[in-house]
């Protein structure tokens, strides 16, 4: 019925945060059965709305402004009689188990939504238990009730924080970028699931900023900008398209088919890290096993596979937050006995989600510690303390570091924000500002964490665009993503990984076009597209898209390291016919392979591989 429901009211809403206006005239109402898609780009208003209709932050006290919520046929103009009612999933709330370091299990942070508190206080009973793993069946958890939050992979943390939401049995539900970071099964799980509550009265509201992933069940959208409703009504009449495509919203179509022409390297690039049958640990459980690996200077790695395949494991190792165990070996160039790690991490840019996680914390303690002043940790602070690997200042910048941030933050056309402080940024834009922060260094090596997460398109193709820019100058970049769409055109090679093991390692597999229009469309029609498909999925088309030939396909299944071969489509070829007449390969030949690997590499095509 309805009227279990909540319906929300706002009228004439304004509301400032560090003495700017975010939000300008708001006037809207959520009923019942209704189910909105909240749009529009980065720094628009989006997350700072949710949070005044959940009744964390409050507008500015007008004549005529009106927040109110009816439930159960009264009106109440103060969100405190409705909050508990109020189900609310976002990064910020999600970070906050990692910045207090909360790490109850999965059974346990699912059960607080239940008793509708932040931690456990009170043993689970037997029935509780029973709610809670239907619960986490729904969401396709149903495996990970014992694990630890903090060792789950960003993806897996969002969809347990959404069943501790549904646990509290929720009469208005607000779903701030449900789906970034999940990958293509988590993310049809939960697109299903929206599509189930068309059954249900339940309203609720989701963010995006991506066409692929509006669901069908969607029945009304708003659109903002810069604070102000620019569309207010039926989904079927909104220009999300307008606001979720990247070349719509002003970045510069680029055709992803056509390579990118990179900086030239040396026949023998350097190899700034190796790792050899490295496995690596977390909470007692084993995340990566027997992971081999060279990253050569000059080349640019995707890193992709399921939520808790242990991407993100991956890049913190290589950065050295994480241990490799006894039996498997990491180098890192540079780096040797005495060396202090500090030293590689300095000329190491790193942006993920858990650093975020990470500046939210520093801000928080600032705060504390700056009680007397009213100051906070600002962006040119932020981006100075990439220069040290460090969050915050310690000893206060000089001239020349303050520059070296300017700098830093012109490239990512962040000016206007240096003097800002973090707290009045939105999720978007300090994802930009840990891109400043990671580059302000020219560092030897980029690790990317899902980096274009809750980045609106057009900012995803302007950063998109930067990176392959900063590899045609030789940087070395590796980036871990679920999106294929979002793999730079300079992209050399991919490490496939599943439950922690290697699946595949070599040049990259596919390069072609990707439709985001279809996907869209596809998506509003209720379908799940998938924008990509492993070469070892069950009825993927060989003959439509074959893997090059790599050397030493027996020894990979061995789980040793394996080379890429020569790239060229002629040279893939000649080796194919060359390997079923097993004839050996001659001087000659070799030498013409390799001459021929320059040229495609001069092109920009493929990396410098060994002959």
């Amino acid at each position: 019925m309805p009227e279990r429901y909540i319906e929300t009211t706002l009228r004439h809403v304004h509301l400032r945060r560090g003495g700017r206006e975010v939000l300008r005239d708001v006037d809207w109402t959520i009923r019942p059965s209704e189910r909105w898609i909240l749009a529009g780009p980065n720094g628009a208003g989006k997350t700072q709305l949710l949070k005044l209709v959940a009744g964390s932050v409050w507008p500015e006290p007008r004549e005529k402004t009106v927040r109110s919520y009816l439930w159960r046929g009264e009106r109440h103009s103060s969100p405190a009689e409705v909050r508990e009612e109020i189900g609310y999933i976002g990064p910020e709330r999600q970070d906050r188990y990692e910045r207090y370091g909360w790490n109850p299990t999965v059974e346990q942070v699912v059960g607080t939504g239940l008793y509708r508190t932040d931690i456990p206080l009170d043993p689970l009973t037997r029935d509780d238990r029973r709610s809670i793993a239907a619960l986490l069946e729904r969401v396709g958890l149903a495996a990970l009730g014992e694990r630890r939050f903090l060792a789950l992979s960003y993806g897996e943390r969002r969809l347990v924080l959404l069943a501790r939401a549904l646990a509290a049995r929720p009469k208005l539900l607000l779903l701030d970028e449900l789906l970034n970071g999940l990958d293509a099964e988590r993310r049809d799980a939960a697109l299903r699931w929206l599509a189930r509550t068309r059954s249900s009265a339940l309203p609720w509201v989701l963010t995006s900023h991506r066409i692929e992933d509006l669901p069908p069940a969607a029945t009304h959208a708003l659109v903002l900008d810069r604070g102000r409703i620019i569309y207010r009504g039926r989904i079927e009449r909104a220009p999300l398209e307008k606001w979720l495509s990247a070349t719509a919203l002003g970045a510069a179509a680029v055709d992803e088919a056509s390579p990118i022409v990179r900086a030239r390297s040396p026949a023998r690039a350097r190899i700034l890290v190796r790792l050899a049958q490295a496995s690596v640990f977390l909470e007692g459980r084993r995340v990566l096993e027997g992971v081999s690996l060279e990253i050569a200077r000059g080349e640019c790695w995707i890193i992709h596979g399921p939520n808790g395949s242990g991407k993100s494991t991956l890049l913190r190792t290589i950065y050295g937050d994480h241990g490799v165990a006894a039996g498997g070996q990491i180098e890192r160039a540079g780096i040797e006995p005495g060396v202090s790690l500090d030293a590689f991490k300095r000329r190491v840019g790193f942006v993920a989600p858990h650093l975020q996680s990470s500046l939210a914390a520093t801000t928080s303690l600032l705060a504390r510690l700056r009680s007397s002043e009213p100051q906070q940790l600002t962006v040119d602070e932020t981006v100075v303390s990439g220069l040290h690997a460090s969050f915050g200042p310690g000893e206060p910048p000089s001239l020349v570091e303050r520059r070296a941030a300017r700098r830093a933050l012109a490239d990512f056309g962040l000016e206007s924000l240096a003097a800002r402080q973090l707290r009045e940024l939105s999720y978007g834009q300090l994802r930009r500002v840990l891109f400043a922060r990671a580059w302000i260094n020219r560092p030897a090596l980029l690790l990317l964490d899902e980096p274009f997460s809750g980045l609106d398109a057009a900012t995803r193709e302007d950063l998109k665009r930067e990176l392959e820019a900063l590899a045609a100058r030789g940087a070395t970049i590796v980036m871990a993503t679920h999106h294929r769409h979002e793999w730079p055109r300079c992209a050399t090679c991919e490490l496939e990984l599943r439950a922690g093991r290697v699946r595949y390692r070599g040049p990259v597999r596919h390069r072609g076009p990707v439709n985001h229009r279809a996907s869209g469309t596809a998506a509003a029609r209720g379908q799940f597209v998938r924008p990509w498909r492993s070469f070892h999925e069950p009825g993927y088309n060989n003959s439509e898209h074959k893997a090059p030939t790599v050397k030493g396909a027996g020894r990979k299944a061995r789980g040793a390291t394996v080379r890429p071969a020569a790239h060229g489509s002629e040279t893939v070829k000649r080796h194919k016919a060359v390997a079923m007449k097993r004839e050996p390969i001659s001087r000659s030949a070799r030498t013409a392979s390799r001459e021929h690997r320059q040229k495609r590499c001069d092109a920009g095509s493929w990396p410098d591989s060994d002959p």
